[in-house]
């Protein structure tokens, strides 16, 4: 099952993807947010034929509403570390980013007014679809009700370079551009073994695979929940392969005008404008 939300910023209404087609499930659910996540049968019982179809090509909406908690992972995958110098870490490095961050998965991106090294990260989402707090890592997966793409956009500059905390880097608005759709557990056969990859201006600099994360999903899971409650429609960012802006040589960030296009097999394809 693939959700998602069409429509103007603000005004966006539930729809499911349909093979080609997009059908209006407004009729079933409201909006799709963390209760809809966490049952999911009237949409899985609907006889889909009979929804309206959407025509056109409208906006792509954040696939989810009124998401709680947007929590991310560092260095979580082995061939970024390698290409930073870095070992694994003995615990996953969390960040917290504000709900502002977050964007539809075509819509621009503003580049922050001081920013002098804004870089992308294509990363896989885990989207949280039952409540739980100091959840057991073998119970994880039944807390898990799917999956998305994001663009974990991060300042460099901010990051790495003014001290403190990482969040700086990672809460400019519009830095997390979110699905297009929300895609449900059962839709992917092995998410510890996804094609990533990202574009800059139509060159290819992420070509990875999620099989080299250190901490998979279902750890995640457990481990952030030791930390925090976890609720229906949270999300965790769960880290990038290598390729990144900051590691190329020399380093390269993204400007005004320039164009990102990534995607996760299974999850789908973004692209975004820098404004």
């Amino acid at each position: 099952m693939k959700l998602l939300r069409v429509g103007d910023k603000g005004k966006e209404k539930p729809a499911l993807l349909d093979g080609n087609n997009l059908r209006d499930i407004s009729s079933l659910v409201p909006d799709i947010t963390g209760a809809v996540l966490a049952d999911l049968s009237r949409i899985k019982a609907a006889d889909l034929s009979k929804l309206p179809v959407i025509s056109g090509n409208p906006r792509i909406g954040v696939p989810i509403a009124n998401i709680g908690k947007v929590v991310g992972v560092g260095l979580n995958y082995s061939d970024h570390a390698e290409a930073l110098g870095k070992p694994k870490p003995d615990e996953p490095i969390l960040f917290l980013k504000p709900n502002d961050t977050l964007v539809g998965a075509n819509d621009t991106v503003r580049k922050p007014k001081t920013a002098q090294k804004l870089d992308w990260e294509c990363e896989v989402v885990i989207v949280i679809g039952k409540q739980g707090l100091n959840i057991a890592e073998a119970d994880a997966m039944n807390h898990i009700a799917g999956w998305a793409l994001a663009n974990d956009y991060t300042e460099r500059w901010f990051q790495n370079d003014r001290g403190g905390q990482w969040d700086k880097g990672k809460c400019g608005n519009d830095f997390t551009p979110l699905g297009p759709w929300f895609v449900s557990k059962d839709e992917i056969a092995d998410i510890n073994n996804v094609k990533m990859w990202a574009d800059v201006n139509g060159k290819r600099y992420q070509d990875g695979t999620s099989s080299n994360m250190f901490f998979k999903p279902a750890f995640l899971v457990s481990y952030i929940s030791e930390f925090m409650t976890l609720y229906p429609g949270d999300v965790i960012l769960t880290g990038t392969p290598a390729g990144v802006g900051m590691l190329q040589k020399p380093p390269m960030f993204l400007n005004v005008g320039d164009e990102v296009k990534l995607g996760i097999a299974g999850l789908g394809e973004q692209s975004q404008k820098i404004v």
